[in-house]
């Protein structure tokens, strides 16, 4: 039996609204649940070319006081030649909770994030529809008002 692989398929930016935030204290541990819009973005790759569509969903993070972030995203996508691709995206982010206090503060620590995301998506038939039947892993990174991921096709 051979070990998966990993192919780059695209790179995605996107852009986010302001960040809402809810403050939940369940039993024995502190959440907050967020959301922020996704505003529009860019999708460049050998797989996959097209735009993030503005406004069409959004994340709606759970930040533990541990430094742990829970990515649940739902948002469309749109290819060059017009197909519509919905993303459900889910993942997680962690960094100590010294440096996500700098983050907070508005610094920018030099301790690169560990961050994965397990997007599936649902395409119509057509140029597109590989995308179905293909499980992909992604790398993430917030810079600022927007993040990069890099989604890899497992082969």
């Amino acid at each position: 039996m051979d070990a998966p692989g990993l192919e780059f398929a695209f790179r995605m930016r996107l852009e986010f609204g302001t960040e809402a935030r809810l403050r939940f204290e369940p039993a024995l541990m502190s959440v907050t649940r967020g959301f922020v819009a996704v505003l529009g973005g860019t999708i460049e790759g050998p797989r996959l070319k097209g735009r993030v569509v503005s406004r069409s969903g959004g994340d709606w993070p759970r930040l533990w006081s541990s430094g742990l972030v829970e990515f649940e995203a739902h948002y469309v996508l749109e290819a060059d030649d017009g197909t519509p691709i919905y993303i459900h995206n889910r993942g997680i982010a962690w960094q100590p909770p010294e440096v996500m206090a700098a983050l907070e503060r508005g610094e920018k620590p030099d301790v690169p994030p560990y961050c994965r995301v397990t997007p599936r998506f649902e395409v119509p038939d057509g140029p597109h529809a590989w995308m179905n039947h293909t499980l992909f892993i992604g790398t993430g990174e917030r810079r600022g008002d927007h993040s990069i991921f890099d989604y890899y096709a497992v082969t």
